[in-house]
């Protein structure tokens, strides 16, 4: 970062447009990265405030004051209290929204006390006269002592104030404190307080006693000192609570002579369309119709250009092939790198539209209606409402799923929560469930319109999610942990979806998917061809072996190719691998080969399309090289003659892979969350089991 940078740090509560706005100032000049020790996303982007002025603008999570109840909300206390010169923030924006001020202005008014430099951005601007709302700016300006820029972030409204007033801000360089809590709550005992140290704002050393969240810079004497005034645990509830009550007290004489709400003017339609979506019948129809028009569309509409991408990859193999000489390096190309990179590329349409819906959902406020609606339904399997955010957000990645589970006070419903998120069906088994379904399930219509692929879809999501319930009603039943439970909410307004902001989710959801998910399989790809290009003595002499054997004399040169080419990669390295757990997954139905996938795809689930197509690309010798697809379809059971990948197996594999595990990155983060090996390793073990039960029933049953 240049020098001469502003930083600026984006704080709000959840729901006041943060993102929107964010997204406004930075555009695609942004990334995700994560603070120092935690795993908790780090949203960093650059703006051009002016023509000599840039800004490094870091959006902070949301929360509702500086006095965190989780994780991601002391993420903005410690970011605060930082001393050092080039982490801590030179300017502060806090965002908030007009219909909420009263509330938002909490969140201001203890930053204001910071004493850091701070503009006000009042958002949604554009609902202030449909809501009959009325703002003395000058006056407001006057009363907080701050800068004031009324924005609405969705329109593109006010951004360049918002960007002039940094600039003005942070020339002025100090701020003056809002409330100045000492002299209205305990004169004596803050005065003592800040006799400790004349490096720190009163405030900020009374958020180091209240909240034990000490900055690095803090002397080991100062620490100490601070620690003595923790002695007395009533005092310091008591003082916090009398200083909550003195800033609102504070805030509603600035609102009352600057704010004004004219409720004759103020429209209805919220709590009518709540009425709707949280019904206790209608609500829950609703929300099934909502997920079939998700799953509908996602083989619907990416079926073209998945189709493309497949053809386009083959076509470049062919293309590698015909083009360089024979050898090492054609090979790895051919049969390794590009058939690994197809293995992920043909995916993104799917994933892409599957982003999309649930941007949408959570951009127009459903979300939290679904939350609330599904409260009463959690509490009786040993969750709560706030369990369906994991839940839902596991479509798209576990990882982050269980990381939002820290918004859920209870333990028990927490660690409930982790558990039985990685039965939701991720990001990472629709690659798999799609080609299977593509190859087992006939691409046809239902009533005219309901595509057969795509319910079948939704029954996999649909069994995930029903197996996360059960599973999590065994462990409140089993479970011997004690923690208090509550359930609080914001319902938010409801919004038209913007464009902007989701299109921004997309990409990025997208682009870590692909970048994350493509290191992996390339890296894969390149070691499985590798071990399916060398092996043992056994492997040197299979093709002296079979051009030797008389039985194969009458074979024309493309059938003795291929054999050639099969049992080189049956007596490779990755062949015996193979070929040594065959006897355990056989009676799923699944031979040596698809054993390969499955060890590989514990690295991540998506890797088992990739694997496939790795081996049977490193497999065949036909010149004319077919789509992944093709060559799924094309393999077959030696022993019966039929398709390898026929109904039984293929229901299999998609009932194994619902179940499984599966991803070393989801144990590594549960091993984080839950501070233990305990719970992963019960995790792994306890999926493994239930998918290699429930797979071998499948395939019995339907052979």
């Amino acid at each position: 970062m240049p020098k001469n940078d502003i930083k600026v740090a984006l704080i709000g509560n959840p729901n006041t447009g943060k993102t929107s706005l964010f997204n406004q100032l930075t555009g695609l000049n942004q990334k995700v990265g994560n603070y120092p020790g935690v795993t908790v996303d780090k949203k960093q982007g650059t703006s051009k405030l002016s023509a000599t002025q840039n800004a490094l603008i870091t959006d902070l999570p949301g929360t509702y004051s500086i006095n965190p109840t989780s994780l991601d909300e002391s993420i903005v206390l410690k970011t605060l209290l930082k001393k050092d010169i080039k982490e801590s923030p030179d300017v502060i924006l806090v965002v908030a929204d007009v219909e909420n001020l009263k509330r938002n202005l909490l969140l201001f008014s203890q930053i204001k006390d910071l004493e850091i430099p701070t503009v006000l951005a009042i958002n949604m601007v554009d609902q202030m006269t449909k809501k009959g709302i009325s703002i003395d700016l000058s006056a407001l300006e006057k009363e907080l002592n701050t800068e004031v820029v009324l924005i609405s972030a969705r329109k593109n409204q006010g951004i360049e104030d918002v960007k002039a007033a940094i600039i003005r801000c942070h020339v002025a360089a100090k701020a003056a404190p809002l409330c100045g809590i000492n002299s209205k709550i305990d004169p004596d005992y803050f005065s003592k307080l800040k006799e400790i140290s004349p490096n720190y704002s009163l405030y900020e050393l009374w958020l180091m006693v209240t909240q034990n969240n000490y900055p690095d810079t803090i002397s080991k004497e100062e620490k100490e000192k601070l620690l003595a005034f923790k002695q007395d645990v009533f005092k310091l509830k008591k003082y916090q609570h009398k200083e909550t009550i003195y800033r609102y007290q504070e805030i509603n004489k600035i609102l009352k002579k600057t704010y004004l709400v004219d409720k004759s003017k103020a429209t209805d339609i919220r709590s009518k369309l709540d009425k709707i979506f949280t019904h206790k019948i209608f609500g829950y129809v609703i929300f099934f119709l909502i997920l079939l028009v998700i799953f509908q569309s996602v083989f619907d509409w990416a079926t073209v250009p998945m189709d493309f991408i497949d053809a386009t990859f083959a076509d470049l193999s062919n293309f590698v092939k015909s083009k360089l000489a024979p050898g090492v390096l054609t090979d790895l190309l051919v049969e390794g790198i590009i058939p690994g990179i197809g293995g992920v590329i043909i995916f993104i349409p799917q994933i892409a539209i599957l982003f999309l819906f649930i941007a949408v959902l959570e951009e127009t406020g459903y979300m939290s209606r679904v939350v609330f609606l599904m409260d009463k339904i959690m509490r009786r399997f040993g969750m709560n409402g706030k369990s369906v955010i994991p839940l839902i957000s596991g479509t798209a990645c576990a990882i982050p799923a269980i990381m939002a589970t820290r918004t859920i006070s209870s333990w028990k419903e927490r660690l409930i929560t982790i558990l039985v998120t990685p039965f939701t069906t991720c990001s990472a088994r629709l690659p798999v469930y799609a080609i299977l379904i593509a190859l087992i399930i006939p691409n046809k219509r239902i009533f005219g319109f309901l595509n057969l692929q795509g319910l079948v879809l939704l029954s996999l999501y649909g069994l995930g999610f029903a197996t996360a319930i059960l599973a999590a009603y065994i462990l409140h039943k089993t479970l011997k942990v004690k923690s208090k439970s509550f359930f609080i909410i914001e319902m938010p307004n409801y919004k038209v979806p913007s464009v902007k902001n989701i299109f921004f989710e997309v990409v990025e959801k997208t682009k870590a998917f692909v970048f994350g998910a493509g290191k992996i399989i390339l890296a894969l790809s390149i070691i499985l061809w590798f071990l399916a290009s060398n092996g043992p003595e056994s492997f040197k002499n299979a093709e002296k072996n079979i051009t030797e054997n008389v039985a194969n004399n009458n074979l024309n040169e493309d059938e003795l190719n291929q054999k050639i080419a099969s049992s080189k990669l049956e007596n490779s390295y990755i062949g015996i691998m193979g070929k040594t757990i065959e006897p355990v997954i056989k009676p799923l139905g699944y031979d040596w080969k698809i054993g390969i996938a499955l060890i590989t795809s514990f690295a991540a689930r998506e890797v088992f399309v990739g694997t496939l197509a790795t081996i049977y690309s490193v497999e065949s010798d036909d010149e004319d090289t077919t789509t992944i697809k093709e060559k799924m379809r094309s393999e077959v059971n030696l022993e019966t003659g039929k398709s390898r990948f026929n109904f039984p197996v293929g229901m299999s594999l998609m009932v194994f892979y619902a179940f499984a595990m599966q991803c070393m990155a989801t144990l590594a983060i549960v091993k984080r969350e839950t501070k233990t090996w305990r719970w992963p390793l019960i995790q792994l073990f306890g999926m493994a089991l239930l998918a290699y039960v429930s797979s071998f029933i499948v395939y019995q049953l339907l052979s």
